[in-house]
C-alpha cells in the first residue's frame, strides 16, 4: 500500500497540495495535548521508536510504559468524522482499513511487551486527554 506505484493521482492540484503539505508529527493536536501534559509536569518523549517495529508512538513516557497516539480523523477512521474521498474511493477504503489494521497490530505488540496504550482522537479536548494519561503515567 506505500508503493508510489499503486497510489493513483491526486484528483486535482489543490488535493495534491493538501496531502503534501499532511504533517506526520506535531500535528496541532498532538502540540496541544504535549502543551497540556507538559503544563502539569509530565515529561516524555516524542515520536519515539516502537522497538522492533518501523512504527513511532506520538508520546510516549518510557519509565511508566505508557504509549500515546494521537489519530487524526481521516487517516484512523474516526467512528464519528471519517470521510471516504469520492475520487478513488476504492483505493482510499483499502489504504484506511490497512492504516486500522496497522494501528490494531501496533497496540496489540506494545501490550504484549508490557505497554499502557492510549490512543485519543484528534478532535478530543486535551485536557480531558491529558487527565487520562496523567493518571497512567502517575500510577
Amino acid at each position: 500500500m506505500n508503493g508510489d506505484e499503486t497510489r493513483p493521482r491526486a484528483s486535482s492540484a489543490h488535493v495534491e497540495r493538501r496531502m503534501k503539505a499532511q504533517r506526520r508529527r506535531d500535528t496541532a493536536p498532538e502540540l496541544a495535548l504535549r502543551r497540556e501534559l507538559w503544563r502539569r509536569g509530565l515529561r516524555y518523549r516524542v515520536d519515539h521508536k516502537v522497538k522492533g517495529t518501523r512504527r513511532r508512538v506520538d508520546v510516549v513516557f518510557t519509565r511508566a510504559r505508557v504509549a500515546v497516539f494521537v489519530d487524526g480523523c481521516f487517516w484512523h477512521r474516526c467512528p464519528l468524522h471519517s470521510t471516504l474521498p469520492k475520487a478513488n474511493a476504492d483505493w482510499w477504503l483499502a489504504k484506511l482499513e490497512a492504516n486500522v489494521e496497522r494501528d490494531r497490530r501496533t497496540d496489540v505488540d506494545l501490550l504484549v511487551d508490557g505497554w499502557n496504550v492510549v490512543r485519543i482522537w484528534e478532535h478530543e479536548d486535551p485536557v480531558d486527554a491529558a487527565d487520562l494519561i496523567e493518571a497512567l503515567v502517575r500510577r
